[in-house]
């Protein structure tokens, strides 16, 4: 369903930074000896770095490293293997669409590759993340968050005679329950703090004309329907201090590294 959002980038410590997971460095499983096979499957021996990009990526997503866990990857290394030989005997690694897919997986995994070694050979300076803070910090100075509701309706007569309702003194958070909005209904129509630049622009050009505790008179209309709209509360745009922000800043500023990286590249390439 529809939210009266859009996606914007938006340069701001308060708000997330960014997207996108940064580029980082790759977490290392502890191996004793890489030349040790983690086992053979009909004569064919999986190598132990395999198992340790799999126990990696666990370790990444909250796992911990313990025996049970260096099991449950070996037994499933086994049957990829196992699955991976079949499907060579049966020749469709020989299949057009096949090499193509296996090509460009290679690919992939070379591109990371080269963008994990050029953000580590090209790290970011604390004196590069602080004149980054400063600047977010001064474009955001002056700036304010909204804490509004809504009530999102499909046609405007609709959205008039909920406007009714609430000049009767019927609550917003009942007349909410009939929004098509399925991520605030059920929360009174609750968009939480957010600035104005994170809605469509019909929606914050009425949010920020609104004053505390009113709403919206007359329907507001959007490329997604009739809103109604109520403004909670607004504050000052908190900055976070740089010790909390300096991750995503890195983050922010390894991304356009690499993105300038690769625009270098494409304008040396020739292309025909």
């Amino acid at each position: 369903m529809n939210r009266p959002f859009r996606p914007v980038a938006v340069a701001v410590i308060a708000l997330a930074l960014a997207a996108t997971p940064a580029l980082a460095q790759e977490k290392k499983a502890k191996t004793t000896d890489k030349a040790v096979a983690v086992a053979v499957v009909n004569g064919k021996a999986i190598p132990a770095g395999r198992a340790d990009i799999m126990i990696a990526a666990q370790i990444a997503q909250g796992q911990k490293d313990s025996p049970e866990l260096r099991k449950a990857v070996r037994d499933e290394l086994v049957r990829r293997e196992m699955l991976a030989q079949e499907a060579q005997k049966k020749g469709l690694d020989k299949k057009p669409e096949v090499r193509d897919q296996i090509d460009f997986t290679r690919q992939n995994v070379l591109i990371g590759a080269l963008l994990n070694d050029y953000v580590q050979s090209h790290p970011i300076t604390d004196e590069a993340i602080k004149k980054e803070y400063e600047a977010i910090r001064a474009s955001v100075a002056q700036k304010k968050e909204y804490k509004a509701r809504h009530i999102l309706i499909e046609k405007e007569a609709d959205a008039k005679a909920i406007i009714d309702k609430l000049k009767k003194g019927e609550k917003f958070e009942e007349l909410a329950k009939q929004s098509n909005d399925p991520g605030s209904k059920e929360r009174g129509g609750e968009l939480g703090w957010a600035m104005p630049d994170n809605f469509v622009k019909p929606f914050s050009e009425a949010m920020v004309k609104l004053e505390k505790g009113k709403f919206t008179e007359t329907p507001v209309k959007s490329d997604f329907g009739y809103h109604v709209i109520m403004l909670d509360d607004m504050r000052d745009l908190k900055v976070p201090e740089l010790d909390q922000a300096k991750g995503q800043i890195t983050q922010r500023l390894q991304q356009a590294l690499v993105q300038k990286y690769i625009m270098d590249l494409l304008a040396k390439a020739k292309v025909e």
